[in-house]
């Protein structure tokens, strides 16, 4: 039976993933200093339109004319980044007026408030650093974090558990998945920070070479001067093809431990699941290509973010059934039981002398 809360993080969820594509969508239009401070647009709650809000923009703002579209893209996704805040504002004050239930999950919505209120640091400090790469990295970090915590408490808060017995090593493989899809989602961030997206237009081989000149020391440089306008980027040629091709290489790397996941999901009957895990990565790997071939398209550069968005949620999913199963471990000797830090559930035994554990 659903908790109460339920259908908020549900919707709260839903809102998560809008504010992402907007905010992808923001930084591929080159709308990221849409407006130039924070948090309103040229000190209106709006995009400036009267004629004197246009002379009070321009004298105050000399440097940055108004332009309608990029500001109204940048406002837009700041309209639905503090709706979200607020969302998530309510979500923890729920959870902590029923602190007192069975299973209400406490420390997960302060948590994710605490998310927010960094990411909204984060999201001034990309307007005020003027797109300093690490920021912006950070920033998009952030987004999907708050999105997959919120798909985490609304899995908590459904009150479904899976009833399975799984192996250890299921778990094991699930946590490297998580892994390595977060830490390309961080190299994706990375290259199109520092607009290393079209650095190659050419695949399987980059420039017409299985290995040409790149960068490596420069390309992720992690100390870059403060100061400078980052928009369109600050590092040559050679510096963003060291980016993309780590990416690709990323890329590679998490498409076989997928496939290894999907392979040990459909072992222990959890059919359902590799599918979707699989149709998840397929998608992705089919958007990234199309992104080299067709020259970095806006529907389909936005369409890979969703989609690295929905491979970070099968992955969430996935984490979650495994460790909300019961684990199937050999039967300890007497000395070893105090290292395994779980509780037997009582009445079960497997075949073979084989326990299972609720973790």
């Amino acid at each position: 039976m659903a908790k109460p809360g339920f259908r908020l993080a549900l919707f709260a969820t839903l809102l998560a993933l809008v504010v992402v594509l907007l905010g992808a969508y923001t930084r591929l239009t080159h709308a990221g200093l849409g407006c130039p401070d924070w948090p309103g647009c040229y000190g209106f709650i709006s995009v400036p339109q009267s004629e004197a809000q246009l002379a009070h923009a321009e004298l105050h703002f000399p440097d940055t004319p108004v332009e309608a579209a990029k500001g109204w893209s940048e406002m837009i996704h700041r309209y639905f980044a503090g709706t979200l805040g607020v969302l998530i504002a309510l979500l923890a004050a729920r959870s902590w007026s029923h602190r007192r239930d069975p299973g209400q999950p406490v420390k997960l919505p302060l948590f994710v408030l605490a998310v927010v209120v960094a990411q909204a640091a984060f999201g001034m400090w990309t307007v005020t650093l003027k797109l300093w790469p690490q920021v912006v990295t950070g920033h998009l970090l952030g987004g999907f974090a708050t999105l997959s915590l919120l798909f985490l408490l609304t899995l908590r808060l459904s009150g479904v558990l899976p009833a399975l017995i799984v192996p250890k090593r299921l778990q094991y493989w699930a946590t490297a998945g998580l892994v390595l899809v977060i830490a390309q989602i961080a190299l994706g961030g990375w290259v199109s920070a520092n607009y290393a997206a079209v650095a190659c237009v050419d695949l399987p081989t980059c420039h017409g070479d299985w290995w040409p000149a790149a960068d490596f020391a420069n390309g992720f440089h992690l100390t870059q001067h403060i100061g400078p306008n980052y928009l369109g980027g600050q590092l040559d040629s050679e510096a963003r093809t060291a980016i993309h091709l780590t990416h690709r290489a990323g890329a590679v790397i998490v498409s076989l431990v997928l496939l290894g996941l999907a392979w040990q999901l459909r072992a222990v009957g959890m059919t359902r699941l590799a599918g979707l895990l699989l149709i998840a990565l397929a998608a992705q790997v089919c958007l990234g290509v199309s992104n080299v071939y067709f020259g970095l398209p806006l529907p389909v550069a936005v369409g890979h973010n969703a989609g690295g968005a929905a491979l970070l949620l099968s992955l969430v999913l996935v984490n979650y059934h495994a460790r909300t199963s019961l684990v199937r471990v050999r039967k300890p000797l007497p000395f070893a039981w105090r290292f395994i830090p779980r509780k037997p559930v009582s009445g079960l035994m497997t075949l073979k002398g084989e326990m299972p554990w609720r973790p």
